[in-house]
C-alpha cells in the first residue's frame, strides 16, 4: 500500500475534503442534493460523470415515486450532467432493474432517450455480470446491470492500453501472409470486450460496508483509466460510500460527488481517507475471479454424490486445471 506522502506527490497538493465544489480542489464529498453540487459546478469542466443512481426499489436511501416521476427525476440529473461535461467527456451511467409486482423493467432502456435527446452518443452497452444476488423463485436470478457509456462528441478520450486484460492464447501466431510465424496477440493485453466478470461487493468482499448496494473500486477503476487523463475532473452525482472518489484518487484525478445521507457521506469520507492514506483494504483490479474447482474447494463436491463419482469429479478437475 501507498504512504499518504506518495499519494499527494503523485497528485501534486496535498489532499483534503472539501464540502464544497471548486476547480482547485482534489476531493469534494458534498452533503445534500446532487442538483445543488451541479449548480455549483462550471459548464464543461468534468472528463468523466459515473454513477450508479437510485433503481426506484424503496432502498432506504431513496423514496420510491411512481415510475414516471423517476425517470422526470433522473432527466433533470442527466440535463446538468450534460451541461457540466467537457466536449471530450463521457457519462457512465450504471443502472439494473425497476421491479414492479414480480415483473422487471430494465432502466436503461428507459433512460436512453434522455440521452439520446441531449445528442449524447452512446458508445457501449456494458454489461457487468457477477454470481451473487437475491435467489428468485418465479424468474431466473439476476445476475447482471448495465453500465450505458455515453460521449459528448466525436473527439472523445478514449485508451485502450491502461485496461487490457491477459491474453487468452499469447503465444499464438500467424499461420499464412506477410507476417506468418510472428505473434499475432498484443503484447499488453487484449480489448476486455463489454461483458464484464467482476464481483459485486457482498458480505465477504473486502470492500464490504453498511452501504446495500455498494459497487466495487475495480468497476470505476476501468472507466478513470481508460476515459480519463492524470487531474482531470471525475464526477458522482450519487457518491453512496465514495467509490467514484476512491478510483479517481489512486489514479491522480479530481472527485467530485453528492450524497444525501450524513451516515454514507461519514462513510465515504472514511474511505476516501483510507485510500489517500493508503491503508484502504480493495480488491485489486488484476486479480482474476475466483474460481472454487481450480482452487479445490471442498465445497464443490456434493454431498450426496457417491464417492466413485466424487473421485472421478477430482480427477476431471486436476485435469482441467493442467
Amino acid at each position: 500500500m501507498r504512504t499518504r506522502r506518495e499519494v499527494e506527490m503523485k497528485m501534486g497538493h496535498p489532499i483534503t475534503i472539501s464540502g464544497t465544489f471548486a476547480l482547485s480542489e482534489r476531493a469534494v464529498v458534498f452533503q445534500g442534493d446532487c442538483l445543488d453540487l451541479l449548480r455549483d459546478i462550471p459548464s464543461e469542466s468534468q472528463q468523466l460523470i459515473v454513477t450508479s443512481p437510485p433503481y426506484n426499489v424503496g432502498k432506504e436511501y431513496e423514496n420510491r415515486m411512481h415510475l414516471d416521476s423517476y425517470l422526470n427525476q433522473q432527466a433533470q440529473v442527466i440535463t446538468e450532467c450534460w451541461r457540466v461535461l467537457a466536449k471530450s467527456g463521457s457519462i457512465c451511467w450504471q443502472v439494473g432493474n425497476y421491479v414492479e409486482g414480480g415483473a422487471i423493467v430494465p432502466l436503461d432502456t428507459l433512460l436512453y432517450p434522455v440521452f439520446a435527446n441531449l445528442g449524447l452518443q452512446m458508445r457501449n452497452r456494458i454489461i457487468w455480470h457477477f454470481e451473487h444476488g437475491l435467489h428468485c423463485s418465479r424468474r431466473f436470478s439476476g445476475r447482471y446491470e448495465t453500465i450505458m457509456w455515453f460521449t459528448k462528441t466525436d473527439e472523445y478520450v478514449f485508451d485502450l492500453d491502461p485496461v487490457r486484460v491477459p491474453q487468452k492464447y499469447p503465444g499464438k501466431k500467424y499461420f499464412k501472409g506477410p507476417k506468418a510465424g510472428q505473434y499475432s496477440c498484443n503484447p499488453l493485453g487484449k480489448n476486455p470486450g463489454d461483458v464484464w466478470a467482476i464481483p459485486n461487493v457482498k458480505s465477504n468482499h473486502v470492500e464490504k460496508t453498511e452501504h446495500p448496494c455498494q459497487f466495487p473500486v475495480e468497476l470505476v477503476e476501468r472507466l478513470v483509466l481508460s476515459m480519463t487523463h492524470e487531474n482531470d475532473w471525475v464526477l458522482d452525482p450519487f457518491l453512496g460510500t465514495g467509490t467514484t472518489i476512491v478510483a479517481a484518487i489512486r489514479h491522480g484525478r479530481r472527485g467530485a460527488g453528492a450524497e444525501i445521507l450524513p451516515k454514507y457521506v461519514g462513510l465515504a469520507r472514511e474511505r476516501i481517507n483510507g485510500e489517500i492514506n493508503g491503508t484502504l483494504k480493495t480488491r485489486p483490479m488484476t486479480r482474476p475471479v475466483y474460481d472454487p474447482v481450480e482452487a479445490n474447494n471442498s465445497l464443490t463436491i456434493a454431498p450426496w454424490t457417491p464417492k466413485k463419482v466424487s473421485n472421478q469429479l477430482g480427477l476431471l478437475a486436476e485435469m482441467a486445471t493442467e
